[in-house]
């Protein structure tokens, strides 16, 4: 049987539903949105640790941020050198691999082990003007990053082999053009913010995106979740408008230079499509595209912010494409994780996922099975300085079908715990609630098991 080629595009700060497949109510993405049309919508995708540097080595190791040990957006870049990438595996199994875009695991853009075709920039990268590392070395290079890396995607694609290929295709679109330092701290007098290119500059002008139930007023939002208490009070600290309101958080403006970004990003993914149909590679490949964390739009008081295990900031839009397994317009109901994405890719190419991979292979759902499926995820997030405002907000939670428990590490007697059934925009925190008190045992329990797994106990 010939082994499929392999496609992997990933978004940064895509929010779930900032695609049109995923119900943005005005963004446009028709090329995306034929990923999930002709092939199968992942209706309950997760992250496990919603935050770039460690969801990507998530997403290449199949581990948990507790195992892979990428916990945090400082540069570790040392440690990305040496993680356990699926690309490696994908090699010994026959494929020509490729890194073509955004890395962000540590502030080096030097190839990292794994690939044969490396192109790819140090930390965040800038939007317009970039500078890239490929052809063995760095050069500045002219034009807007999200078209300049849709130019190298497609000509990658394009070439002619005699084995097949594996792209992990990572955009810097839709982050904001701003430098992160070694510590993991952002270096304020670099934010330019959302940087549009000018044939979008002006693109859904006047559109509304309507605002979720749970954006409501922060003296509302800390009767139910008072671990947020110090954060809002910080947030006030005239320092931190500098980057806030860069970004124009918490309103229209913000959504909408959001979505004009993702316009070149689909015209790129259209461009990818069309060479793969041209050179009759595009039903033998199987394309998986997904974001690397959520992002919030003011709800539960939260702004420029992912990190957090509310659904805005763990669900991610996730669609595959692969006929030869996926019959089109398929919506699989099935939580799934983006450590899933790791196992997936090696037993696509033929391969036996080890033993020190924690996700599991999607290969049965797509094939239209997977009755004994996960029944709850790990949720984690560790103590960082990104931001003054964020220091001691780690956390714990486990996610079901039914219910989301989260255990505050550093903070006693605020934990939350939400039924989703009832309550899917998580405004009312039933963690006192005696009727829920079995529930909440039960969750305790699967969140000590859970937590144990993930360091490999």
């Amino acid at each position: 049987m010939t082994k499929p080629n392999l496609i992997v595009i990933l978004i940064d700060d895509l929010r779930f539903d900032e695609t049109g497949a995923s119900g943005h109510p005005y963004l446009k993405t028709p090329n995306i949105d034929r990923i999930a049309d002709e092939g199968a919508k992942f209706v309950n995708a997760f992250h496990t640790t919603p935050l770039c540097s460690p969801n990507r080595a998530s997403i290449l190791t199949g581990q948990y941020a507790s195992r892979h040990g990428i916990i945090d957006n400082v540069g570790r870049d040392a440690m990305s050198h040496r993680l356990p990438n699926y690309h490696l595996e994908l090699q010994k199994l026959g494929y020509e691999t490729a890194h073509i875009g955004k890395w962000h695991m540590g502030n080096d853009a030097s190839p990292r082990p794994g690939y044969d075709h490396w192109v790819s920039f140090r930390g965040q990268g800038k939007i317009t003007d970039p500078v890239f590392w490929e052809d063995g070395g760095e050069r500045g290079v002219e034009g807007y990053v999200s078209d300049l890396l849709s130019d190298r995607a497609v000509e990658y694609v394009r070439r002619k082999r005699n084995k097949p290929f594996a792209l992990f295709f990572a955009h810097k679109a839709v982050h904001p053009d701003v430098q992160q330092k070694q510590d993991g701290t952002i270096d304020v007098s670099t934010m330019q913010g959302y940087v549009l290119p000018e044939r979008h500059r002006d693109l859904y002008k006047g559109e509304t995106y309507p605002m979720r139930p749970s954006v409501r007023p922060l003296e509302e939002v800390l009767v139910q979740k008072p671990a947020w208490r110090e954060v809002f009070e910080l947030r006030k600290d005239p320092s931190s408008r500098a980057f806030l309101d860069a970004i124009h958080v918490g309103t229209q403006e913000e959504i909408r230079q959001r979505a004009a970004m993702m316009a070149s990003v689909d015209e790129g993914v259209g461009r990818l499509l069309a060479a793969l149909e041209v050179t009759r590679q595009l039903d033998g490949t199987c394309i998986v595209f997904l974001g690397d964390n959520g992002f919030f739009f003011g709800e539960h008081g939260l702004g420029a912010e992912r990190r957090f295990a509310y659904e805005e900031g763990i669900r991610t839009a996730f669609f595959v494409r692969y006929p030869k397994l996926i019959p089109a317009g398929s919506s699989i109901a099935q939580m799934v994780l983006a450590i899933d994405i790791a196992p997936t890719m090696i037993q696509l190419a033929g391969g036996k996922p080890g033993a020190h991979i924690q996700g599991r292979s999607l290969v049965p759902l797509m094939k239209g099975g997977g009755s004994k499926w996960r029944r709850s995820f790990l949720i984690e997030y560790f103590n960082e300085s990104a931001w003054p405002w964020i220091v001691g907000m780690s956390y714990k939670a486990v996610r079901t079908e039914h219910h989301k428990l989260i255990h505050w590490v550093h903070k006693d007697g605020v934990d939350e715990l939400y039924d989703l059934e009832r309550d899917p925009y998580e405004m009312t925190n039933v963690i006192g609630d005696a009727a829920c008190a079995p529930v909440r045992k039960d969750l305790t329990k699967d969140l000590r098991k859970l937590v144990a797994e993930s360091v490999g106990l």
